[in-house]
């Protein structure tokens, strides 16, 4: 068993987030690796969970990857983007506070924006779910 605070995991600024085979902008957005564990082969965990933090118009942008998340809002409010795959549009805007989760299933383009004036937060586990056929 581990027990720590969030405030003893570096928070780390995120630059880019890849999206069909090109690197996109990240603004204003940093990470707090809480934990995690195996290796999906490509040298990212199986399961984590993360600390998010979005500074006041900062923004993920269109994204997508292979392990399902669920995202819980601790503070602030942020604009969720649900995405076409092929057009990039947003197919999707929700307006989230606090306690409110978004749930992300494996490759769905998306992506947030922070709409508030302050600083906020939220967690993110990841998992990777197989299934077999």
């Amino acid at each position: 068993m581990d027990i720590a605070s969030f405030k003893d995991c570096e928070g780390v600024p995120i630059d880019k987030f890849p999206f069909k085979g090109t690197q996109r902008d990240v603004i204003g957005t940093s990470i707090r690796w809480l934990s995690k564990f195996g290796d999906d082969g490509t040298g990212n965990p199986e399961y984590g969970l993360r600390h998010f933090t979005i500074q006041p118009g900062g923004e993920i942008p269109v994204h997508n990857h292979f392990y399902h998340q669920t995202m819980y809002i601790l503070n602030g409010e942020f604009k969720c983007y649900q995405y076409d795959m092929e057009t990039e549009a947003a197919v999707k805007t929700v307006v989230t506070g606090v306690g409110d989760f978004v749930y992300v299933p494996s490759l769905e383009p998306h992506g947030m924006k922070n709409i508030g004036a302050e600083p906020a937060s939220f967690l993110c586990c990841i998992a990777n779910v197989y299934t077999d056929k």
